[in-house]
């Protein structure tokens, strides 16, 4: 293995997508991830579908997109942690791992005798991730937790979609993506710390949390005037002309970050007098005005077809760019020069291929190493548990009869 993290091992007890998430930030990294699943079923989102990988015949595999996206560089063991003897296989897999992520409701730790106040003297230099709906304290902990009903409870819903539509959600699982990266950001932090004291410890993670951490300027524009912040569609809050604007064959984006681009815009468009106007000439006043700049600006910008806008402005440094639809996205030539679509072998599929969503960390002395395709379910068991627990073939065989494994 190679990278950063090389050498360091994570026990991934988590499932769905934001313990996944870390968990394959962090085996990217170089890190060896051994994703413990369910003998018989693995991780949930292997059966959220379809689509499915195809496999040589055009059938349905396994294999869902949904699962492929998030657990690449991991190795899958099937592990029944509900039963004793797979319990202590689990402490024996900890005994020999740094990291433990795991993404199980307040107290289900408990029950399989794997909380971090169980095994955190056993295991001292260990460092345990917990990420749950809410966190471990405060009214709500008990409760389960799912990204809709964090981002509902967070706050985005109410400044996303349309101003006289219903509150919207994010296209993709935000909060949980966020949450993972968050607990990336702690694992790591953690590691640091255990480097410089020898001491592990306790991550507690929350979506909830995480939700309400990235409403950054939208959180402050309320905390620090007492207003709050209503759904304004694609529009900016603080920023004016910032938003979806139409052209003659449909739309682009055009983002006017300041009073320079204002001008550079107005002069491009022919209408130099516009930077001129007291309802205009300052980015404030554009956004008393923003209703009548709106109108005027797509007045104009419905002349001319896109690519004459986005040539045009770009030209002369005034942020615009097109609305991609995800075909378009992996088509993009920007995209495909930074390697954010990239193809890795997978036995299951009839192509002999998968292709993934490249990762956007670009390290120039340690690069992200794309070892391992996303496993299928217990393919990695036998061979992980003679690595690491000097196991022989009639053990292993002995728990799979009992279905331990």
């Amino acid at each position: 293995m190679s990278g950063p993290l090389a050498g360091i091992r994570v026990f991934d007890l988590s499932r769905i997508l934001a313990g996944p998430t870390a968990t394959q930030i962090l085996g990217d990294l170089g890190a060896d991830v051994i994703k413990i699943e369910r003998p018989g079923a693995g991780d949930d989102t292997r059966k959220w579908g379809p689509p499915f990988v195809k496999d040589k015949d055009g059938k349905d595999t396994h294999e869902s997109g949904y699962y492929l996206s998030i657990n690449r560089n991991k190795r899958s063991v099937t592990l029944d942690v509900a039963k004793p003897e797979g319990q202590e296989i689990a402490k024996r897999l900890i005994a020999r791992s740094d990291i433990f992520v795991e993404n199980f409701k307040v107290g289900d730790m408990a029950r399989y005798g794997l909380a971090y106040d169980q095994i955190k003297y056993d295991f001292p230099r260990l460092i345990y991730c917990s990420i749950t709906g809410f966190g471990q304290t405060g009214p709500y902990a008990p409760l389960a937790g799912y990204d809709f009903l964090a981002q509902g409870m967070g706050g985005i819903m109410s400044v996303t979609g349309d101003p006289s539509g219903q509150p919207t959600k994010v296209g993709v699982a935000i909060t949980d993506i966020v949450c993972g990266i968050y607990s990336t950001v702690a694992i790591l932090a953690a590691l640091h710390h255990r480097a410089v004291s020898g001491r592990g410890q306790f991550c507690d993670m929350s979506l909830l949390d995480s939700q309400v951490g990235y409403l950054a300027n939208i959180g402050l524009h309320y905390l620090t005037s007492g207003e709050v912040p209503k759904r304004l569609g694609n529009e900016h809050p603080n920023i004016v002309p910032y938003s979806v604007v139409r052209c003659s064959d449909g739309f682009f984006i055009l983002a006017v970050g300041n009073d320079s681009q204002f001008e550079k815009f107005c002069q491009f468009a022919g209408v130099p007098d516009w930077a001129r106007d007291e309802r205009f000439a300052t980015n404030p006043a554009r956004v008393r005005n923003r209703v009548l700049v709106y109108q005027m600006v797509n007045e104009l910008t419905e002349k001319k077809p896109q690519q004459y806008w986005i040539d045009g402005l770009n030209a002369l440094g005034v942020p615009v760019g097109p609305v991609n639809n995800i075909d378009q996205v992996f088509k993009d030539p920007q995209v495909l020069a930074r390697e954010m679509k990239i193809s890795m072998p997978h036995a299951a599929a009839g192509s002999g291929h998968v292709d993934l969503i490249g990762s956007p960390i670009k390290l120039s002395e340690t690069p992200v190493d794309y070892r391992l395709a996303p496993p299928v379910c217990g393919q990695d068991t036998d061979a992980v548990l003679r690595e690491l627990l000097s196991m022989g073939d009639d053990e292993i065989a002995a728990l799979r009869a009992k279905k331990i494994i």
